[in-house]
């Protein structure tokens, strides 16, 4: 019998890397801390107190992770923009349903923990926190080799928000003859990247660093673009929205259904804004097919809003106050709950 101690270490597990992570990231998440937020940094759980004055409050909830968008990141060296899209991603799931953030918890899981790394990471998800004004109250550092291989790592976050019950948004309320107004997108926000990621690295050959064709950034800037949060643009208009549609997975086809009933289409008129050069490029250097694009990326549009023509002005006058670009986008006619693309885009 061998007389050589073994030692978690020698396993994989870095003990000491975890602890100087929790150094790092200390100062990190106190600063997301809002009025609501109990308890210190390090607890076993977070707290949170419902906000005052709530009288039918819902708690809504959403989980989410980044998808291979995470591999861009880790090929450009860069990890300080994925955890604010993770923010961003599950601030607008429950924004949707009208809900306002309260806080966030994240998971980071490595093969082998690097303390910068983390750092970066979590610098992000602050960054998202602070943008949206939700606490983050909790998380989880793991190291798992054998699970990962280096220098992968995942990321998830869940978050919880809330709305007054007799306030909450839900297709019901979406009538024949009410319109749909598109918020842009800042790029491919958190979907899309397996096949984004194929036809930039074996079609086009290019490197992150490298100039992405018909745009001054470079391919690192194109691909990680924060994913755009729609919480100032749209939370002081709630009460004039009927639907919305966060264009995630799927993109307009695969998100715009969930927020329609069953008896009303959305007509979407293809022709009303120019694709980004973004999507252009990835369509024709992959020879993607024009249906398998608009399942696959959000082409431009982040949110669809379902109003009435009064609604639509107010939301649109929102959008431009928080500085989001916007346009009408459709309408809503009888049908069976399909989305309908019509143009030529």
């Amino acid at each position: 019998m061998s007389t050589d101690g073994m030692t978690y270490a020698g396993a994989g597990v870095d003990i000491a890397a975890a602890e100087s992570s929790k150094h790092r990231i200390k100062a990190l998440v106190e600063s997301t801390f809002t009025a609501g937020a109990r308890g210190a940094f390090g607890g076993f759980g977070g707290m949170f107190r419902v906000p005052a004055g709530a009288r039918a409050p819902l708690l809504v909830s959403s989980a989410d992770g980044v998808g291979t968008k995470i591999k861009v990141a880790i090929e450009a060296g860069r990890h300080d923009s994925i955890g604010h899209c993770l923010v961003n991603h599950c601030v607008n799931d429950i924004l949707v349903q009208g809900a306002e953030p309260l806080f966030f918890l994240d998971y980071v899981a490595f093969g082998q923990l690097v303390p910068e790394v983390v750092e970066q990471v979590v610098a992000g998800v602050a960054a998202g926190c602070r943008e949206n004004g939700c606490s983050l109250v909790g998380g989880e550092t793991a190291e798992m080799p054998g699970l990962y291989t280096p220098p992968d790592y995942d990321l998830a976050g869940f978050i919880v928000g809330w709305v007054e019950e007799d306030q909450v948004i839900a297709r019901e309320r979406v009538h024949e003859g009410d319109v749909l107004v598109a918020l842009a997108s800042s790029g491919l926000h958190t979907n899309g990247f397996s096949l984004a990621r194929r036809i930039v690295g074996e079609r086009l050959r290019l490197r992150p660093q490298d100039p992405f064709p018909g745009d001054a950034r470079s391919t690192a800037d194109v691909l990680l673009a924060v994913h755009r949060s729609y919480l100032q643009a749209l939370a002081p208009v709630r009460g004039a929205i009927h639907a919305m549609a966060h264009i995630t997975g799927g993109g307009l086809p695969g998100n715009l259904d969930r927020s329609l009933p069953e008896h009303l289409d959305a007509e979407v008129d293809t022709t009303t804004w120019e694709v980004p050069n973004l999507f252009r490029v990835l369509g024709e250097a992959g020879g993607v097919a024009r249906d398998e694009m608009f399942r696959a990326f959000n082409m431009g549009v982040g949110m669809v809003v379902i109003t009435d023509d009064a609604g639509a002005a107010a939301v649109r006058a929102s959008a431009t106050a928080a500085g989001v670009e916007h346009w009408m986008l459709g309408r809503v006619i009888p049908g069976a709950g399909r989305v309908i693309l019509k143009g030529g885009n």
